[in-house]
């Protein structure tokens, strides 16, 4: 029994149907990969790729509050205080490397006095004794971020204000260790 024409294209409307659900698929993906990798550029340019993966995926997370007694001046961390459970972590990790929370691009950090970096966030590898990256935060007017051991600053623009909270009432809730 030989196949008629009507039975052959009955099947082209839902194999196109297929065809075209795949498509768009794919499109749908590349554009999120292009979203994803425009929300992030000028983050993972300043921050680089290793900082960038620490503050993404650091299994402990530790807040420092900072004073400027160290040596020349430096800023020294007086306590620290393990957040790696706190609420709102999962928000301020995704916070930090989207470019939407910053107000501009990197700025020389020779115009900040030492003394005026308040806390930091220090991001450790699994098991390890030393942070893989350390972030230093100026929290007050419109805030600053650093990275420790490296040049160059960016402002906090909308992340300023979230930050401020977050830092009070985590530090607040939690004891710390000197």
């Amino acid at each position: 029994m030989q196949r008629s024409r009507a039975t052959d294209r009955r099947g082209l409307p839902g194999s196109l149907l297929v065809v075209g659900i795949l498509g768009l698929a794919a499109c749908l993906a590349a554009f999120a990969v292009w979203f994803q990798w425009t929300q992030t550029r000028r983050c993972l340019a300043f921050f680089g790729p290793e900082v960038a993966t620490a503050i993404q995926v650091a299994p402990r997370v530790e807040a420092w509050r900072l004073t400027a007694t160290g040596a020349g001046g430096r800023p020294l961390a007086t306590s620290r205080t393990d957040v790696s459970q706190a609420p709102g972590l999962v928000h301020l990790r995704h916070g930090l490397v989207e470019d939407s929370n910053y107000a501009s691009t990197a700025a020389p950090s020779s115009g900040r006095p030492p003394a005026s970096w308040d806390v930091a966030l220090a991001f450790f590898a699994a098991g390890a004794a030393e942070p893989t990256a350390v972030l230093a935060f100026d929290l007050d007017d419109a805030g600053a971020v650093t990275v420790v051991g490296r040049p160059g600053r960016i402002s906090l623009g909308r992340l300023a204000q979230g930050l401020r909270k977050w830092m009070a009432a985590t530090l607040a809730a939690r004891p710390s260790a000197p």
